[in-house]
């Protein structure tokens, strides 16, 4: 029977949730000005409500800096899932020697090599969950980053164009924004902004490594406008 091999199937739900939880949420328009920031500067009064709606987790990898610093995370993990690979092939192998019909291996033989493939077995679940960690954990940290400047980015952007709140879509269970129009969506122009402030430019179109994924935001619950492609 075919053992099933984790591979980081990208779809930023469980850790990202967490992550952009942790990225500093916008203040309200009569939050009162932070310890040392002149009174000056903060809006001393809020006109008509101009609201826009963002799919953060989109912005955050759909980043160029996101993107390259993804495909490094996987070429830095690919010769753990080969040799991954390489233990699934050899218990697939042990297990067809054991079930065979005609197999003329004695029982002294068979009993080693179902100690051989026991072995194997804990080994690969051992060596699976460590990955399965250490590249959750990488990736929530990679997350986190780029969600800190690019929340930045986003709040500069609202300000300069006068936007007084900012409903994230991709996180439906905080924000249930049923409906907003396109031209309410400023996912596009955040992401623009942030690649023109970090100067890292679009990565390079390459060939996908079998079993490779490419991180992509949660369905959109039904209803809601789905983010920009």
């Amino acid at each position: 029977m075919k053992r099933w091999i984790w591979l980081p199937v990208i779809i930023l739900t469980a850790f990202t949730a967490g992550a952009a939880a942790q990225v500093p949420a916008a203040p309200m328009p009569s939050a009162p000005a932070p310890a040392g920031q002149s009174p000056a500067s903060v809006p001393t009064s809020v006109g008509p409500a101009k609201i826009a709606v963002i799919a953060f987790q989109v912005a955050v990898t759909k980043s160029n800096e996101f993107q390259r610093a993804f495909a490094d995370l996987q070429t830095k993990f690919q010769p753990k899932r080969d040799a991954l690979k390489t233990l699934n092939d050899q218990i697939d192998s042990l297990t067809k020697e054991l079930q065979a019909t005609d197999s003329k291996l004695t029982d002294a033989e068979k009993a080693a090599k179902a100690r051989q493939l026991d072995e194997k077995k804990k080994q690969f679940d051992r060596d699976q969950e460590d990955d399965q960690n250490d590249f959750s954990q990488q990736m929530q940290e990679l997350f986190q980053a780029t969600g800190a400047k690019i929340y930045d980015v986003l709040s500069t952007y609202a300000q300069q164009h006068g936007y007084t709140l900012v409903l994230d879509v991709a996180n439906s269970q905080q924000n249930p924004v049923m409906y907003a129009l396109p031209t309410m969506d400023i996912t596009n122009e955040v992401i623009a902004a942030y690649n023109t402030k970090s100067g890292v430019p679009a990565p390079a179109a390459a060939p996908r490594a079998p079993g490779a994924q490419t991180p992509r935001a949660p369905a959109a619950k039904p209803g809601t406008k789905p983010p920009p492609k």
